[in-house]
């Protein structure tokens, strides 16, 4: 059976399995105290253009999104995100859990309005009772969004605005970043993310490594003892140099963003086969996501032959259902797709 059900599906890159292979045996320092670790940092900095920047490697996303929203909101704010953001839709309540409200947000094709964000904050500065309510105290966005979509730089920036003028911090969920950075009409760099934005999260488990994710705060402001609260939220893995060699691969031979770009294409080349054979594309976005509305009959006669993710229904009939490629999708597989569409 074909699977287009995510970009997590398989193992990881074969040029990251050749060097776990290779150092298996070998014997490192744990908790990211390695020379790998150090590799992969310092090649993230430069590519963000930041050398200040302190650069974290944690275990998976939900943990990493809980960490550092908990580390970085006061303990009397909540963090604003879309209603379709994945803090608030898709992790359990885990960002509750820690004390801290999601604030949610208008989504407009995923994403947040910068315009909007100024008019919520100050209408709770406004209100006589704020210090009775949950002050907005982190913005979150991911870039790639929950739907495929991306902000421009023009958004970004002025989303960025409303965070300094209301002292709140700016948090970039990059689970798939590198979709986002290669997609065709992104204006946005890594350097315009790290310059923009108080964290980013780089994205590895849904971008060619077996897991893991970077945490980078670009000036080099880390919350206090953030290894220590890195542990407390069971993020820290033991075998750091696991991740440390993972993101020293991907960010070497410019290979992020080549197998980003790689799967953008296949994307394309779905987009362009369901348009032309009259499926209806939910919205139009530019990367590794495609959002179709499909009748129930079409979706069970595609789900026979091809695993399909799940989005939301529409009607009693009709559903929106995600297509998804990845740095593995290959071009016998967009065949075989296109084929059975």
């Amino acid at each position: 059976m074909l699977s287009f059900e995510n970009d997590y599906s398989e193992g990881c890159h074969p040029a990251i399995l050749e060097r776990l292979k290779q150092i298996n045996l070998e014997k490192n320092p744990g908790y990211g105290a390695d020379g790998y670790c150090q590799a992969a940092r310092d090649k993230i900095r430069q590519a963000c253009e930041s050398p200040r920047a302190d650069v974290w490697f944690l275990v998976g996303g939900t943990q990493t999104n809980q960490t550092v929203i908990d580390a970085i909101t006061p303990q009397y704010a909540g963090v604003a995100a879309a209603e379709s953001g994945h803090i608030n839709v898709h992790e359990a309540g885990a960002i509750e859990a820690t004390g801290h409200k999601v604030l949610t947000l208008p989504e407009h094709d995923g994403k947040i309005d910068a315009k909007e964000l100024d008019a919520y904050c100050g209408d709770f500065y406004q209100d006589g009772n704020y210090e009775h309510m949950v002050f907005p105290g982190t913005v979150y966005i991911s870039q790639s969004t929950e739907y495929g979509t991306i902000y421009s730089l023009d958004e970004l920036k002025a989303i960025s605005q409303v965070c300094k003028r209301y002292d709140m911090r700016l948090f970039v969920d990059g689970a798939r970043l590198g979709y986002a950075l290669s997609a065709q009409g992104n204006d946005v760099s890594l350097v315009d993310l790290a310059r923009l934005a108080d964290v980013i999260y780089i994205g590895g488990t849904k971008q060619g490594a077996l897991f893991g994710e970077a945490v980078v705060f670009p000036r080099g402001d880390s919350p206090k003892h953030f290894l220590t609260l890195i542990k407390q939220h069971g993020a820290l893995l033991a075998k750091g140099w696991l991740l440390g060699v993972q993101f020293d691969t991907l960010f070497s031979e410019d290979r992020y963003s080549v197998i980003a770009y790689q799967a953008n294409q296949a994307a394309d080349r779905i987009r362009q086969a369901l348009r032309a054979k009259g499926y209806q594309l939910t919205l139009d976005n530019p990367t590794n996501q495609i959002l179709v509305t499909m009748d129930q009959a079409t979706i069970d006669r595609l789900s026979a032959q091809v695993k399909l993710g799940y989005m939301y229904p529409v009607d009693e009939s009709h559903a929106v259902m995600r297509i998804c490629t990845s740095w593995a999708t290959s071009s016998e597989q967009v065949d075989q797709l296109v084929g059975l569409l």
